[in-house]
């Protein structure tokens, strides 16, 4: 799989788990990811959380994709950053796809939507692919 079916697969199947560690302890859960382009990949959570916490003490994750209808899994391995973009942040909160985000933005339910919303982007991960097919042959790291 190249680097452009891996973005369209990541496009199609937006719901991901994230992997992060807490001390020594691995930390799993399902993210949505908001855009994969040649920019990068961009989600987004809470001040508030714990995965925030995570990825401020430690920004190394793995994100993982799974396409169950074409039966291939892919992981993304890399550095994140923290986006501090008041106009990223207005536009993924705008965005159809994130109605759920409206009251969190204008009911001021809490203190500061730009404080406690965290948008973060991953630049040159890693891609790996695996299919029943492939599941004994070497791993192919792909540049994302």
């Amino acid at each position: 799989m190249n680097k452009q079916e891996m973005l369209e697969l990541m496009r199609s199947n937006p719901a991901f788990y994230l992997a992060t560690v807490d001390g020594d302890q691995p930390r799993v859960r399902g993210m949505l990811l908001y855009k994969a382009d040649e920019n990068g990949l961009v989600f987004h959570s809470g001040t508030m959380k714990d995965v925030y916490a995570q990825i401020s003490k430690n920004p190394k994750v793995e994100c993982c994709f799974n396409d169950f209808k074409n039966g291939c899994q892919l992981r993304v391995r890399g550095q994140l950053e923290i986006v501090n973009d008041n106009a990223l942040k207005d536009e993924i909160a705008n965005h159809p796809s994130r109605a759920f985000l409206k009251p969190w933005k204008e009911s001021g339910e809490l203190a500061d939507f730009y404080q406690t919303f965290a948008v973060f982007k991953m630049t040159d991960g890693i891609g790996v692919t695996w299919t029943m097919d492939t599941n004994f042959a070497p791993k192919v790291d792909v540049a994302l």
